[in-house]
């Protein structure tokens, strides 16, 4: 059982790092799985990969209960309707993904699950990453966080951990439509939900697709990654939801104490790793671009490629 729970302990650790970063989680858990294979029947180790995604999602609403209560007696009247309003966009956002991937997400993976697939995908998705954020430099230049004009007391967000949290100072780049996730409309929400599909395919990486449409949408980099989050919640959570229903009609309610453990140690840490991940992108993107990542994805898609050519 310890063995077991170690090896969750480092699925947990992968899952949360990798779930919120446009990176693709995926692509990361075909290489964990080459080196850390979990003693356990295939169909609860699909469970496992699902049900560790719902301590990220718990990360997500921790970390912004505030921003996403519109019940929180803190709140004016106006701040709890830019509330509404933003789970509203976030509904409107899931739309597309809720069709699609109830019509298509099995056949989706039998098809395309593979190392090939996956590469190709961290390859092509890390190429837009760099060259949306090029072209976004050359009409923009290079202002940072710091330099942005301020907007005064509108520049101010409810979140805790979002830019400009302090009141008055400025939270974007200047060239974006969209500064926070609060401006959100829902054109915005529909395109940014309709590149939630592509995440479909394994290895483009949910939050990754969602950002990049959030970025060709004109959203800021803050802006584009938090409705990433909010988007994953009810998504994340209900394909959880209908993952472990499916499992409980084909196995019952059979299941042993490692698997228990493995379950309980994964969640645990994907959670933790999943607070930290998303502190470090938010203020990460503040004053640097998605071209690390961009950068990244494509030397990981080249190490999926090439250890699985040569072995």
């Amino acid at each position: 059982m310890i063995l077991e729970a170690l090896k969750a302990f480092v699925v947990g650790v992968v899952q949360g790092i990798t779930e919120w970063l446009p990176v693709s989680s995926t692509g990361h858990m075909i290489l964990v799985d080459e080196f850390v294979k979990l003693q356990v029947s295939t169909e609860f180790l699909e469970l496992f990969l699902v049900i560790i995604q719902l301590g990220s999602i718990l990360a997500v609403i921790i970390l912004y209960f505030h921003k996403l209560n519109p019940f929180s007696p803190q709140k004016a009247a106006a701040s709890k309707k830019r509330t509404w309003k933003l789970w509203g966009m976030v509904v409107v956002g899931c739309i597309p993904a809720a069709i699609v991937g109830l019509a298509l997400d099995d056949w989706a993976h039998d098809n395309f699950y593979g190392a090939v697939t996956v590469s190709i995908a961290l390859i092509v998705y890390g190429i837009a990453f760099i060259v949306i954020e090029l072209r976004h430099k050359e009409k923009h230049g290079t202002a940072t966080v710091e330099e942005a004009p301020s907007r005064g007391r509108h520049a101010r967000l409810d979140s805790s951990i979002t830019a400009g949290t302090m009141a008055g100072k400025p939270r974007a780049l200047p060239g974006y439509r969209v500064e926070t996730v609060d401006e959100i409309d829902m054109k915005t929400a529909l395109v940014i939900g309709a590149f939630q599909t592509l995440a479909i395919i394994p290895g483009t990486s949910r939050s990754g697709s969602t950002i990049i449409g959030g970025l060709l949408a004109g959203c800021s980099r803050v802006a584009a990654a938090e409705f990433s989050f909010f988007l994953a919640v009810p998504v994340m959570f209900g394909w959880g939801l209908l993952k472990t229903v499916k499992y409980l009609i084909s196995t019952g309610l059979s299941i042993s104490s490692t698997e228990v453990a493995v379950l309980a140690v994964g969640v645990v840490t994907a959670f933790l790793l999943s607070v930290a991940s998303i502190k470090f992108l938010i203020g990460f993107v503040q004053k640097h671009s998605f071209i690390p990542f961009g950068i990244y994805r494509i030397a990981v898609g080249i190490v999926v490629l090439a250890y699985f050519a040569l072995t």
